[in-house]
């Protein structure tokens, strides 16, 4: 048997806990609906509460989904913005074309020329 990445460990583990979820939810629809008969609540206004938690509960998770949603934007949109305005200099340790102890030539951070010539070009 292959052994699972964590990307795929990662979704079953994922997938049982909503499913799990889910379930507990389910479960605690059907006490609530039972409780709710059992105290003389018409059916029409149960399925009417159980809609309304059902609607809060939509509207709770949209509403984390769009805070969640602003703060990847507002990220992005401040690396966007550190890459155009930060100077970074990544070209520190290339070598570079300059006139050194062994003549003209590709040094390197440390002074050593890297392009030395072949015998017939001395």
């Amino acid at each position: 048997m292959a052994a699972q990445t964590f990307t795929q460990e990662f979704g079953y583990r994922l997938g049982r806990g909503l499913r799990r979820a889910g379930s507990g939810y389910l479960r605690y629809e059907c006490q609530a609906t039972g409780w709710l008969s059992g105290q003389c609540v018409p059916a029409a206004l149960t399925t009417s509460l159980l809609w309304g938690v059902k609607l809060a509960l939509l509207g709770a998770v949209l509403y984390v989904a769009f805070w969640l949603a602003i703060l990847v934007a507002v990220v992005m949109l401040a690396a966007v913005w550190a890459d155009q305005h930060l100077d970074l200099d990544w070209t520190a340790d290339e070598p570079e074309w300059k006139e050194g102890h062994s003549g003209f030539g590709l040094y390197d951070k440390s002074e050593w020329r890297i392009d030395m010539p072949g015998p017939d070009e001395i």
